[in-house]
């Protein structure tokens, strides 16, 4: 995974964004949720303070908002695109208007983002700019969808009271239990023992839930409801080799 990302900023094993934003609780919320990926945010608050971060190279994806102190986002993405014309950009808006979007669209933006909006509706959006970037340096889909789904930072954190701390140790905890807790399910599916797969898969759920394992407990569920079924067999084994990689 940190390979394929590489290929991304060769400088670095994270994805790099520039994000745009002159409202300092849409800033707030964007870096926050951006660096769960996780990548590294580079923030500016204007047209002019955007062009002198935007180094050559440094970034992989623009989120810029519409409207600036002092010009507006499709200005600045015309500005960003004379000497960068392949980085792929992300428009932001409070104004749901079709008319808007569709103009943003033809000035370079690959999709507009709705504000308010939720952290995973965001990091969707990033995922497709990301894959269907022309620069043709971005990873496979399958590897920006383990970065993005495999684990909810966000989720986790609110779970335990903001304490990174204790999040990082729960995390080390979970991954070196994840290797026996595996087998034990496997065993239960293997001998249709029900009463034993839905103890092991309960226990399973409540431990994803506290160290923000997203993918794997969506997995968890799914052979919870339908032990027999083998995609879901499948899907389990694939959310645990992803964390155990």
């Amino acid at each position: 995974m940190e390979a394929a990302l590489m290929q991304m900023n060769p400088r670095t094993s994270r994805p790099r964004f520039l994000l745009v934003e002159d409202d300092i609780i849409s800033r707030g919320f964007f870096k926050a949720a951006l660096e769960t990926l996780p990548a590294d945010v580079d923030t500016a608050d204007s047209l002019a303070s955007a062009l002198a971060r935007a180094e050559p190279g440094a970034h992989d994806l623009w989120l810029i908002d519409v409207n600036l102190p002092d010009g507006n986002g499709a200005q600045l993405l015309h500005e960003l695109r004379r000497s960068h014309p392949d980085t792929p950009a992300l428009a932001h808006t409070a104004d749901g208007d079709v008319s808007i979007h569709e103009r943003l669209r033809e000035a370079g933006f690959s999709d507009t983002l709705v504000k308010p909006l939720g952290r995973d509706q965001l990091l969707k959006a990033v995922r497709r700019a990301l894959v269907n970037s022309p620069a043709g340096a971005t990873p496979p889909p399958a590897a920006i969808e383990l970065v993005v789904e495999d684990w909810d930072e966000t989720a986790a954190l609110a779970a335990l009271n903001g304490q990174r701390n204790h999040l990082i140790a729960l995390r080390e905890l979970f991954l070196a239990e994840l290797p026996g807790v595996r087998d034990a399910v496997e065993q239960a599916v293997d001998q249709h023992d029900a009463s034993s797969l839905r103890n092991q898969l309960h226990r399973l759920q409540a431990s994803c839930g506290f160290v923000g394992a997203a993918r794997l407990a969506r997995a968890v569920r799914q052979l919870h409801h339908a032990p027999e079924s083998v995609p879901a067999q499948a899907g389990f084994r694939a959310a645990v080799a992803a964390l155990l990689h």
